[in-house]
């Protein structure tokens, strides 16, 4: 179906889906580091209500074979889901398309029956890029649970010494830390210390294979602000060569401010035995995952990984987390057709997943049996409106019914999320292009299958 025709086919049939879509992402509203908290409770209360329990979004995580789903962001689920041999006669020419490159694979599963309607070598796996977070957070969710938190310390080590102990959060904001650090030390006659900091929870090297570069800061299980330097939020930045001692030189100054001096510069230590002075806790990690799918956030989905490697008893390294993540996949019965794990932010091109892979992810996150993963659906970005997705399919029928996780590497581009179609029904999809040359092309032909699918 030619590009022009598709827009047409949204247009006219989209209006239960829309208003769904898009009232729930207004609903939200203003946003806080991209979390959907209303849709997030709606999605959860109804899938208690459905089980004749009582609302609770945070529910124990559950292994177990991936069951049929049942969809999550539409008033109604109960439509009819199309053919297979409608969606082939719908998407084969825009597979086909210029910008797709000599490699294009896909894969479409309605969310309610676990049918596989499209199947496009959806067992070839090829780059994922991006999209690798969503496995990511789907084994951190799983082991940890959404309530878990990532926990700095701050320790006394003896009389007039300290050491702030890194717990692997990258998110970290150190000023209240240092306000809580100063007033326990006051609190005992304390106003000079020396100042260590214990990274010990990471092991292996911290450096990515892609090297130092604006989209990652060396992994540590110690950072502040993800090693950033520049004051942004979010996409590429400066970075700190070596964000735990910045972290450290940083916290010592925000001491000094309260009235504790530091003496000498901070040096690398254990805070292993030592007697708790202060304590910061991250978001929740229902939030972290969020934030790091809608705003694809390769410095929490590399810090994520490492505590789904803790949780598994591996090393708390790159290699560590690959083969948690993997682990815990399979786990859940989700299909790994040739997967191959190297990171946990996929940026490196030696990754490897099938479209299967992430549409089963996302179909199994839409599951009532598995409210742990709600996060994975309200964290993917809105077509038109959140994150990655913001800028794209933005004032067209699409937007707002695409939900989706994008992947871009060179040579690469991918995009998996869930579409609402016209009756209320819930597909998972994922598609993958490798080779291609124009990527600007290569989004375009992305958005128009996605849209093709609502």
């Amino acid at each position: 179906m030619p590009l022009g025709r598709t827009w047409q086919v949204v247009a006219g049939s989209a209006a239960t889906g829309l208003v769904v879509a898009v009232g729930l992402v207004a609903a939200v509203g203003p946003w806080s580091g991209g979390q959907r908290t209303a849709e997030r409770s709606f999605a959860a209360a109804r899938d208690a209500r459905a089980a004749g329990q009582r609302p609770a979004h945070h529910a124990a995580p559950a292994y177990g074979s991936a069951p049929a789903a049942a969809p999550v962001l539409a008033a109604a689920g109960g439509g009819t889901a199309p053919t297979a041999a409608a969606l082939d006669r719908r998407l084969d020419p825009l597979m086909a398309a210029y910008g797709m490159g000599p490699v294009r694979t896909g894969a479409v599963v309605d969310v309610t029956s676990g049918r596989v309607l499209y199947d496009h070598k959806d067992g070839t796996a090829t780059t994922p890029a991006s999209t690798t977070k969503l496995a990511t957070a789907t084994a951190a969710l799983g082991l940890l649970g959404p309530d878990a938190r990532l926990t700095t310390t701050v320790v006394s080590t003896g009389k007039g010494r300290i050491v702030l102990v890194g717990g692997g959060d990258p998110t970290l904001d150190l000023t209240q830390l240092a306000a809580d650090t100063a007033a326990a030390l006051k609190s005992r006659g304390t106003t000079a210390v020396h100042l260590g900091y214990d990274t010990s929870l990471y092991s292996g090297p911290d450096l990515h294979p892609i090297g130092h570069n604006e989209n990652l800061a060396p992994v540590t299980a110690l950072m502040a602000d993800e090693g950033r330097l520049d004051g942004s939020t979010s996409g590429p930045a400066t970075r700190a060569w070596d964000p735990a001692a910045t972290a450290a030189a940083d916290f010592a100054a925000l001491l000094a401010k309260h009235g504790i001096t530091v003496q000498g510069p901070p040096v690398p230590g254990s805070g292993k035995g030592g007697t708790q002075l202060a304590v910061h806790q991250s978001a929740p990690l229902s939030d972290l995952v969020e934030q790091m799918l809608t705003y694809s956030d390769n410095d929490l989905a590399e810090a994520l990984a490492r505590q789904v490697a803790r949780a598994s008893g591996q090393p708390a390294s790159f290699a560590g987390g690959a083969r948690a993540i993997r682990t815990a996949l399979t786990r859940y019965g989700i299909p790994l057709p040739g997967a191959s794990f190297h990171d946990g932010s996929g940026l490196d091109h030696d990754d490897a997943l099938a479209p299967i892979t992430l549409a089963r992810i996302l179909a199994l996150a839409a599951s009532p049996a598995h409210p742990e993963l709600r996060p994975i659906l309200t964290g993917i970005p809105v077509a038109g409106f959140t994150g990655t997705l913001s800028t794209r399919l933005k004032n067209t029928a699409a937007a707002g019914l695409v939900h989706a996780k994008t992947g871009t590497l060179t040579g690469t581009n991918t995009m998996a999320g869930t579409v609402v179609t016209p009756s209320g029904r819930i597909l998972a999809f994922s598609f993958m292009t490798q080779g291609t040359t124009d990527a600007a092309a290569a989004e375009a032909a992305l958005d128009g299958l996605a849209a093709a699918l609502a």
